[in-house]
């Protein structure tokens, strides 16, 4: 998320602890559940963990307002590039000794967060044998669908918030620029997803209502192994070096904040384990998984995990974030983690402004450490970590005044960051173009993201040490 003269804030904050309705929409009997997620009207004036936290959620609600598609009305939308986070997930990590929390994964309809095309989505999904997906992406189911989810599974929240950045998507480019018709072919799109069912069926649902037409035998869906994308060029031992060392990074940290050892101690005696072991549980992933349901925070006989424990953990997550981004080793770690990704994406946009390629819509369905390197890399460090369901668009133009300029936009959830980018800080003081020359961003990815390590390939980096 991006700030650009921030406006004066006032908070406005309520905490709810509170019995819900005991009648859930589905109509089953459910566990007794209190509310847990804070009222929150207006952004506050100072960092708070608790509307970080419901950002982070990002719950469906009213429709988004988005910057998506907007250039001079001489310029020509060419293609349009997006590389999107999946949605809301059951967690990956348990915290040991309590009771998972207790979430269906059922896709119903009638129970919100839901869509208008949601039972549409569901009936269309059972009917995807025709579609041609990679390698193990074939077993893999096409929405979720257990009663109590498993672990790292998709949420119905998660379905309907790409449900809804399809529908955002498919208002702005297929019916205000026409960049898909009806009689679109599989060759107009490149999809590709990592090999977890979350990020394929967050594609699906993204591409569902996003379609002229959703046609399975159009549906070309590749699989990508590596979370960062780096297909054949994985190969980069100084990428493994800066990442050991950013592990090193937040473990200093860690150790450094005493409130966030003291919630450790306190939450280990209430769960009975040793604290190193709450510590390893990742508690924040599960407890993010309670706070964004709505489902109180677990108990146990010597007590409850309280919103005042989750306050000091997620406090702590975000500065390790701010830090993160003020030092450099991660920043190093990020432009050697991204450069196959983004060269692939500079690559592609060249030849469709060449007129080589007729991918006019690319879809990458990936995960936060595949989003938050990419932004780093870039130079967009003011943005939030990756929220589910976040999305990065790369638009490319044609200037209808000179066809052979083509120039790009960046954007991030619905927001123009195209002029905090590295590679265009500059161009934008110096020109009145809204949007940045291709071959900016071409240059920064070719040439000018080896210049901090002194090397002048990929391949030279990955394999000097800088004295």
């Amino acid at each position: 998320y991006i700030f650009l003269n921030p406006p004066i804030y006032v908070l406005c904050l309520s905490v709810h602890l509170i019995p819900v309705n005991p009648i859930r929409e589905d109509g089953l009997n459910p566990k007794s559940r209190k509310r847990v997620m804070p009222d929150l009207l207006t952004e506050p004036p100072a960092v708070d963990p608790v509307y970080e936290a419901h950002v982070y959620c990002n719950i469906p609600t009213i429709a988004e307002h988005s910057m998506e598609g907007h250039a001079p009305h001489y310029f020509k939308l060419v293609s349009v590039q997006v590389l999107i986070r999946h949605g809301d997930r059951y967690p990956l990590y348990a915290i040991p000794k309590t009771k998972r929390p207790d979430i269906d994964c059922v896709l119903l309809p009638s129970r919100k967060p839901s869509h208008p095309q949601l039972e549409a989505f569901i009936k269309h999904m059972s009917k995807g044998s025709t579609a041609q997906l990679d390698g193990s992406l074939s077993s893999l189911p096409r929405y979720p669908s257990h009663s109590l989810c498993e672990m790292g599974e998709l949420t119905q929240t998660g379905v309907v918030q790409h449900l809804q950045n399809g529908q955002l998507l498919r208002e702005i480019y297929i019916n205000k620029h026409k960049l898909l018709l009806s009689d679109w072919t599989a060759k107009q799109l490149y999809l590709e997803t990592t090999g977890k069912s979350r990020t394929l069926q967050s594609a699906l649902a993204l591409l569902y209502t996003f379609l002229p037409d959703f046609d399975w035998k159009k549906i070309n869906m590749r699989h990508q192994w590596s979370t960062i994308f780096c297909s054949g060029s994985c190969d980069c031992p100084m990428r493994n070096h800066y990442l050991e060392e950013e592990q090193r990074r937040q473990y200093s940290l860690r150790v450094k904040n005493n409130d966030l050892e003291k919630i450790y101690v306190d939450m280990a005696k209430i769960v009975g384990i040793p604290t190193r072991q709450l510590r390893a549980s990742n508690p924040i992933d599960s407890l993010l998984c309670y706070f964004c349901h709505n489902v109180s925070f677990p108990c146990t006989k010597m007590g409850c995990i309280g919103m005042e424990h989750f306050k000091v953990i997620k406090r702590h997550q975000l500065e390790d974030e701010r830090e993160r981004q003020e030092k450099k080793v991660y920043f190093l770690y990020a432009l050697l983690a991204t450069h196959p990704f983004l060269n692939q994406t500079v690559n592609r946009l060249q030849h469709i402004a060449e007129g080589k390629r007729e991918e006019v819509f690319v879809l990458y369905s990936a995960h936060d450490v595949t989003l938050s390197p990419v932004l780093s890399a870039l130079g967009i460090t003011e943005a939030r970590f990756p929220r589910f369901a976040a999305r990065l668009v790369f638009e490319l133009w044609q200037d209808g005044k000179r066809p052979k300029e083509h120039f790009i936009r960046i954007l991030y959830n619905g927001a123009d960051v195209t002029f905090q980018t590295s590679f265009c800080k500059d161009y934008y003081k110096r020109s009145s173009k809204p949007m940045c020359p291709l071959e900016k961003f071409v240059n920064f990815v070719k040439r000018d993201m080896f210049v901090i390590f002194n090397s002048t390939s990929y391949h030279d980096a990955c394999h000097r040490r800088l004295l």
